[in-house]
């Protein structure tokens, strides 16, 4: 059951046409938003809340903002699941359109490895939309930025310094937040 998802994953990560993938990858990723969503409300005892874009074509997947502010923090998600090739190997690799990504000051790309086995995340990096868009390089062929990480302990790739354990994830969020006026 799970190997419509994984032929999901892996055809992102071969920088295959979106038509080819799965019919459970969207499924399967806002699946991901739900789940990042949750576990930020609920690791911050509530303080976090989280809205979901009925239409992404913007590039937003969710909207954090805290209880009593009006800061938000718009998120693009790209999530991979931890029985694709790339994930069992150590690696995360993920791509984003240069088309629609527009960098700013309240967005930030989430890369989030999760384990479908536990349903839980595994690693995470919160990145500020604008350190994407100076690291990334420029897009490829099909007009892709790539982000490309180790997952492995103690590595030392251009991303290592937004990687974060799943109980770190609420709390930046709260200090992205905080940066934003709110």
């Amino acid at each position: 059951m799970s190997e419509p998802a994984t032929q999901a994953v892996d055809a992102d990560e071969s920088e295959e046409d979106y038509r080819d993938k799965s019919p459970s990858a969207g499924r399967m990723g806002k699946a991901v938003e739900y789940l990042v969503a949750s576990a930020c409300i609920l690791a911050s005892r509530g303080e976090l809340n989280a809205a979901t874009s009925l239409v992404d074509d913007e590039g937003v997947d969710l909207v954090f903002n805290r209880r009593g502010s009006s800061a938000t923090l718009a998120v693009q998600v790209k999530s991979r699941m931890s029985d694709s090739k790339r994930v069992l190997a150590g690696a995360f690799v993920a791509f984003v359109r240069s088309q629609t990504f527009r960098p700013r000051p309240d967005l930030d790309l989430l890369f989030v490895a999760v384990d479908v086995t536990e349903a839980r995340l595994m690693t995470a990096w919160l990145v500020l939309s604008e350190d994407f868009a100076a690291q990334a390089g420029a897009p490829n062929s099909r007009g892709r930025l790539r982000f490309n990480a180790s997952l492995k302990p103690g590595s030392r790739d251009r991303w290592h310094r937004y990687r974060l354990k799943p109980a770190e994830l609420a709390p930046r969020v709260l200090e992205r937040l905080a940066e934003l006026g709110g």
